[in-house]
């Protein structure tokens, strides 16, 4: 019998095996198209946010926000509506008043890589294959970009078509994320461990449920609002959110491990040299992978209750696909 991952609580039971759904196709190219329309997008929101800042803070803003990454939250926020067929037709009217949550949700991850690249955080020299921020220009500079972006993301939210109520349920779910009980705390948990706290599974769950899975999480939870599903449907992409975030991040430890420079855009083997908490300092490589082999089939058992709701899952299936098979 698999074991459960780690966790404080198992809200979805497993469906027999056979009812899994099979590896679905078409998410890639989908996400292709998403990529597109939102730098289209991002370059065009970011005009006038920026319309009077600094010119040096502007270049660094855009050096950091523009043509680079997946995009994948942005796209959860879309996918969270479960609606599409089985892709949501971003191309659709209806679907226009999403893309400033989109945004706002990539200018905080964005505003989270720079400051997460600090000397004083992890240190690191790479990101999307460039140098980080604070490379680039300087670490004062790096700074400052990150508490612009992430003002600019609830600027962005703020100027949303979209009713007043979605509105203010959108800034209150990711300024809740992006804080200090979700991503910043998560922030935190990371750096007090670098000076030798404990660590066992339970404690990453945690660590990186915050750090990682929060902002999945709240990009889903905003489309979820948005397409008004119901409580219990919530309640599942909710624990699909989770489960896909740790996926996420047992990912990015395994590939920390086993990718290249070249590959992962950023410097590999830090976690290791840093002696870091991450999947695979706490199980080792073949742990890891079996961890997130079980993560995977519990997000599937929540994404199977979702298709017994009459939810559109295969979008959601064939981004966990992505994120678990992806080599950056």
């Amino acid at each position: 019998m698999t074991k459960a991952p780690c966790s404080d609580r198992r809200p979805v039971s497993l469906p027999p095996q056979q009812d899994l759904p099979s590896r679905p196709t078409g998410f890639d190219d989908w996400l292709a198209g998403l990529q597109r329309e939102f730098e289209t997008r991002l370059h065009a929101a970011l005009e006038p946010l920026l319309d009077d800042a600094p010119p040096r803070l502007q270049e660094a803003i855009r050096y950091a926000a523009l043509d680079g990454g997946k995009r994948l939250r942005p796209a959860l926020v879309f996918l969270g509506t479960l609606q599409g067929h089985p892709w949501p037709d971003i191309a659709e009217a209806r679907f226009d008043s999403l893309w400033s949550a989109a945004i706002a949700v990539e200018l905080i991850h964005v505003y989270s890589l720079i400051h997460d690249d600090l000397p004083s955080m992890d240190d690191d020299a790479l990101r999307r294959g460039r140098p980080t921020v604070h490379r680039a220009f300087d670490e004062a500079t790096a700074i400052l970009a990150g508490d612009g972006l992430q003002s600019l993301a609830f600027a962005a939210l703020a100027d949303a078509p979209i009713d007043a109520d979605t509105r203010g349920h959108w800034i209150h779910e990711l300024a809740r994320a992006a804080g200090p009980t979700g991503m910043v705390g998560g922030q935190s948990i990371d750096l007090s461990l670098a000076g030798g706290g404990p660590r066992d599974l339970a404690v990453l769950a945690d660590l990186h449920d915050r750090k990682t899975g929060a902002l999945i999480r709240a990009a889903l939870a905003m489309g979820a609002r948005w397409a008004e599903l119901t409580p219990r449907q919530g309640r599942l992409t909710d624990t699909f959110g989770r489960l896909l975030g740790r996926a996420f991040q047992i990912q990015d430890d395994i590939l920390d491990v086993t990718g290249s420079a070249e590959a992962l855009g950023k410097t590999p083997g830090k976690d290791l040299a840093a002696d870091k908490c991450s999947y695979v300092t706490v199980s080792g490589l073949e742990g890891a992978r079996s961890e997130l082999n079980d993560t995977v089939r519990y997000a599937h058992a929540a994404l199977w209750e979702l298709a017994t709701l009459g939810g559109e899952s295969q979008a959601l299936s064939g981004c966990l696909d992505f994120v678990i098979h992806r080599q950056h």
